[in-house]
């Protein structure tokens, strides 16, 4: 006689592979979806407005930039304070009535929102820039305003759009976001102030070298470029 009788055995074997079945089934439903298959691009939306404005508004920010770049050499701080209100009102209002966000309880709120963690993530952008070389017991407000500039430009679309989901900055801090105008505005923000530094070592005594005019020509065409690349040639393609 055998000591496991087999019926016995198969039945036991059979309820413990639907238990372990249904504990799987269980867990996909309830186990979070990776970020990287939930995050879509952002779509500007269909109106006459919203497409009309859409190519008109990164030529202002360039334009803006291009006009007030001779008080920019002559006086860096002043034209920077000068400039960044009329750059954060731009970019709130290109985007406020014009932006599918993932997260909009109201067009108001998401813009204060908006403005308010740009201004908080400048003093971390502002360490980061003495991290990569800036001038670190003179130029303060220099550099500051500038990394001003940097997150009104590249993070306040995403704050926008994404607010404070903490999925969502995961996959835009991992680089794995699909391209749009806000994540290619960021990627090319970032390109484009590093590779501005180049000039400012360089010995030809030109007064645009000062510090940082190279960096905001670098930032502002570097985020013109991305964002208008993002949001039309390779739009919702990915690293």
């Amino acid at each position: 006689m055998p000591l496991v009788d087999p019926i016995i055995m198969s039945t036991t074997l059979a309820k413990g592979a639907a238990a372990q079945a249904q504990a799987q089934v269980a867990f996909s439903k309830t186990a979070p979806v990776s970020p990287a298959t939930t995050l879509r691009p952002v779509q500007i939306r269909p109106t006459p407005l919203a497409q009309a404005t859409r190519p008109r508004a990164p030529a202002l920010l360039a334009v803006l930039f291009i006009a007030r770049f001779r008080p920019l050499v002559t006086d860096p701080v002043s034209a920077m304070a000068t400039a960044l209100p009329f750059v954060a009102a731009l970019q709130v209002a290109y985007r406020r009535g014009r932006v599918r966000t993932r997260v909009r309880p109201n067009a108001v709120a998401t813009s204060l929102l908006s403005l308010v963690l740009s201004l908080l993530v400048s003093p971390f952008l502002y360490a980061a820039m003495i991290l990569f070389g800036a001038p670190f017991l003179t130029h303060s407000a220099h550099t500051f305003l500038c990394a001003a500039h940097l997150a009104v430009l590249t993070l306040l679309p995403l704050f926008f759009v994404h607010g404070v989901d903490g999925s969502a900055w995961a996959v835009v801090g991992s680089f794995s976001a699909p391209l749009d105008e806000t994540f290619g505005g960021l990627l090319g923000g970032m390109v484009g102030a590093w590779l501005g530094a180049v000039p400012i070592p360089l010995d030809w005594d030109r007064e645009w070298q000062r510090w940082p005019v190279t960096i905001l020509c670098g930032l502002y065409g570097g985020y013109v470029l991305g964002r208008v690349v993002g949001g039309t040639l390779v739009w919702g393609k990915s690293f």
